[in-house]
């Protein structure tokens, strides 16, 4: 797998949105692996919150999420997104992504990770 990097982050009001993007840059992997959305808020440890598999036919997310992000990829340009719709000040936080396991999305496949992109929500 080759290396990701995150973008889309930004500040934000509570109830406001943001589209993140994690791109591969070798291209080679993406099409092949199930990808997921990491993300670590200060102080605490890195949490798994949303994985697809390689196809996009099979998503999961964690409760603190569900019915308000949504995670979608585009293989072809080698890019995972996760819009965050309706955000709240506990979604502060860096968030990245990484290759995951297709028997358990949310275990990465390495322990290599991109700079990450912080998302902060102002109440």
């Amino acid at each position: 797998q080759g290396q990701v990097a995150e973008s889309g982050g930004g500040l934000v009001q509570a109830g406001g949105s943001l589209n993140l993007s994690c791109t591969e840059y070798s291209g080679r992997a993406f099409g092949n692996f199930a990808m997921g959305w990491f993300r670590q808020a200060p102080g605490k440890e890195r949490e798994f919150i949303a994985a697809m598999a390689w196809d996009g036919h099979s998503v999961q997310y964690v409760d603190l999420v569900k019915g308000r992000f949504t995670i979608s990829r585009d293989n072809a340009k080698s890019t995972l997104y996760l819009q965050m719709n309706s955000l709240k000040p506990e979604d502060t936080a860096v968030y990245y992504c990484n290759f995951v396991r297709s028997t358990d999305y949310s275990q990465p496949i390495r322990d290599e990770w991109g700079q990450g992109t912080q998302v902060t929500v102002s109440s």
